[in-house]
């Protein structure tokens, strides 16, 4: 396994460990990895828990790719949304243990999986793709529509606004928050339950539950294909 994301089995717990720098960014690279790492978590039919470094899950898309070619910029959001649409639909339970700051796609992940733990402290939860000069793409545009609160939507999606942990929990980014200190407890025994499921009756509720979304983010990395293509 790339040492970009560091993959650890126990007791039928995959823990996923994004391992890619000060801020985690993701790159082409770093997708790779983790279909890697998910299609092993797969085979060992484990409940998935995604984590970063102390402070840091991720601060998002490799800025260095996105601003060298529209097309690299198009291959790496499209891998992207293309990740996110697998978590939503992963066969077996997917856990963030979210160490510290989570922002653009490192917040993505968090709207992308089952459930989210926070750690309480400074840190910053949100979209900032607007803050940066970039236009949201459809994809990201219907994951944050269907999964982070109505009041809060339009405030991360087209405002760029940041949430610290406690209030990214109203707005739908967490499920819990806990202190750093007891992060990795918290995280284990919300796998240990989630470990009890029936996953084949897990798996076919979720596919039913997200199937509109599921839909709609087909259609959405489409169009956001679409609107890199060259004018002839």
């Amino acid at each position: 396994m790339s040492e970009l994301i560091e993959y650890q089995l126990a007791e039928g717990i995959a823990t996923l460990t994004l391992c890619n720098g000060k801020v985690n960014a993701i790159s082409p690279a770093v997708i790779e990895a983790f279909n890697g790492a998910l299609d092993r978590a797969e085979q060992d039919r484990a409940v998935v828990c995604i984590t970063g470094q102390p402070g840091i899950l991720s601060g998002g898309y490799d800025l260095k790719v996105m601003t060298s070619s529209p097309q690299a910029a198009l291959q790496l959001v499209t891998a992207g949304s293309t990740l996110a649409r697998r978590l939503l639909a992963h066969p077996f339970p997917v856990i963030v243990a979210c160490p510290g700051h989570a922002v653009a796609k490192g917040a993505f992940l968090l709207l992308a999986v089952d459930y989210r733990i926070g750690v309480e402290g400074p840190f910053q939860i949100g979209l900032n793709e607007v803050q940066i000069g970039m236009t949201m793409h459809h994809a990201g545009i219907e994951l944050a529509r269907d999964r982070l609160r109505r009041s809060a939507f339009h405030r991360a999606v087209i405002s760029a606004e940041m949430f610290d942990p406690i209030a990214a929990v109203d707005a739908g980014f967490f499920d819990q928050v806990v202190s750093a200190d007891s992060l990795a407890a918290h995280t284990l025994a919300a796998a240990q339950r989630l470990k009890k499921l029936n996953m084949n009756a897990h798996r076919q509720t979720k596919l039913k539950v997200r199937k509109a979304l599921l839909e709609r983010l087909d259609a959405a990395i489409l169009e956001d294909r679409a609107q890199f293509q060259p004018v002839i």
